[in-house]
């Protein structure tokens, strides 16, 4: 487990990760503190878009899905669409039944961040949509086209 920032080495963007991501899903949350006999306390989405800058380097090491909320930049849609990865939304406002979904929650990198850090969790039925799929059609874009006054 890395302690803090500081192990993750600095040399630009070919550092290794401190995680494996081949093949997992990244959930974007600001959990609670747990209730006793919890995993996790309320679990709701955060805004994706502030990881956008990261997203590409986590798709080049085997990211294979993300689930937050909001809107992705292009240059993260043709990240997921090399690498075949795909964006789920979770619903705002949510945040207690998402968290009846995760079983377990293990944090794994940077617990000097607290709600912040890398946790592996195991969930089970998360409400969740897929808004961006793998050839890149955003469903956030195609269902604002149907109410849009031409």
């Amino acid at each position: 487990m890395f302690s803090n920032l500081s192990d993750w080495p600095d040399d630009g963007w070919g550092a290794t990760l401190p995680v494996d991501f081949t093949g997992q899903i990244v959930y974007y949350v600001g959990p609670t503190p747990a209730k006793p006999g919890r995993p996790i306390g309320s679990a709701g989405p955060t805004t994706s878009g502030r990881m956008d800058a990261y997203t590409p380097r986590m798709l080049d090491q085997g990211l294979k899905g993300m689930i937050g909320k909001g809107y992705r930049t292009p240059e993260v849609v043709e990240a997921m669409k090399k690498h075949n990865a795909v964006y789920f939304a979770a619903t705002g406002g949510a945040a207690a039944l998402i968290a009846k979904t995760i079983k377990t929650y293990e944090v794994i990198a940077y617990p000097d961040l607290g709600a912040e850090a890398i946790a592996k969790m195991t969930v089970e039925d998360l409400p969740a949509i897929v808004v961006i799929d793998s050839e890149g059609r955003n469903y956030y874009e195609e269902g604002q086209k149907q109410y849009t006054r031409l």
